[in-house]
């Protein structure tokens, strides 16, 4: 299992390699350091002094791929290719375009675990709530339960989360004011702010979550092994909770494994909604701020946590299904 893992790592990592020359090229060639000078800068008039005192600062004067003025490796190695590509597969992100004394490493590792008192909750509850819901509905599924239940999952589908964030904020902290609008707060005193984002979140999820995990449930209901259990006289929910919800994990751990990047980097809009100082918000703030070195690591790093997962994916197939091998 251990070289299946490895290899897979390896497929990975080719594919990390791409994601970030890719990256490279669009934003150093569809998008040239003057032009990251002039959006930084800002203003109507913009000299060209100014471009190059602040390519000068952040190291974007130097040759993009390949450096004639140098000797050796450092032909190579004083690059923006090298200093900004190569430096992120090192996981050395450098410090903020904008604001030169923000160091993002750091940043990331400040805001990783307020995202993380967000999403781990909201990945726990949205899991555990989705599923016990999809087996109700299968349980007392082609009955009106079933029916009134699925419109309900198609009505929450249906609805914008920032509906949800707008009247959410407005009846819960401005009229019934049990928590703050907005803002956070560490320690325990997190949780006043977190509830409300948590829940809204949440009910945001639901319905897609809830009526995807039903169709998987029903789709192993009409299987043989379903009947020979029922033959056997075990009741509905013994049937639905040992046979029906084990053989449907799959999919489910698949659906759920897609979500766990998202757990890592944060909720952008929710973070950026309700001020919560996470991983979310420090994107939002970078795209506003038109900060490139920002934002090329939060893709990078995005890209590292997708390959990460599903290869945590593959090793918990293994777990919960003894059919299923790494070979």
């Amino acid at each position: 299992m251990f070289k299946i893992i490895a290899r897979r790592l390896g497929y990975g990592l080719a594919i990390l390699i791409g994601v970030n020359l890719l990256t490279f090229l669009l934003f150093f060639t569809v998008n040239t350091p003057d032009d990251m000078a002039r959006l930084n800068i800002g203003g109507k008039r913009v000299t060209q002094e100014q471009i190059d005192k602040w390519k000068a600062e952040r190291g974007y004067d130097k040759p993009l791929y390949w450096d004639d003025t140098q000797q050796g490796s450092a032909r190579v190695t004083h690059t923006v290719f090298w200093e900004r590509s190569v430096s992120l597969m090192l996981l050395d992100f450098g410090r903020s375009d904008a604001r030169q004394a923000v160091d993002i490493g750091h940043e990331i590792k400040k805001r990783m675990g307020v995202s993380l008192q967000l999403a781990v909750p909201l990945f726990v509850l949205q899991l555990i709530i989705s599923v016990a819901f999809a087996l109700l509905l299968t349980f007392f599924r082609n009955s009106r339960i079933d029916f009134w239940g699925v419109v309900l999952c198609v009505l929450m589908l249906s609805i914008s989360s920032l509906f949800y964030i707008i009247v959410g904020q407005f009846f819960f902290s401005r009229i019934l004011r049990l928590v703050p609008i907005n803002g956070y707060a560490p320690g325990l005193d997190a949780i006043r702010f977190l509830a409300l984002p948590i829940a809204l979140s949440l009910l945001s999820r639901l319905g897609g979550e809830a009526r995807l995990y039903r169709a998987m449930l029903l789709e192993e209901v009409g299987k043989d092994y379903v009947r020979t259990a029922r033959a056997k006289g075990l009741s509905e929910p013994v049937v639905l909770r040992r046979h029906v919800l084990r053989n449907a994990l799959i999919p489910i751990i698949t659906s759920a494994g897609a979500y766990l990047p998202y757990v890592f980097l944060g909720s952008l809009v929710f973070e950026s909604f309700f001020g919560i100082p996470g991983l979310g918000a420090f994107v939002i703030d970078a795209i506003t701020g038109q900060d490139f070195a920002i934002v090329r690591t939060m893709v990078f790093l995005g890209a590292v946590l997708y390959i990460a997962s599903n290869a945590l994916i593959d090793v918990v197939y293994t777990w919960v299904d003894p059919r299923v091998r790494l070979s």
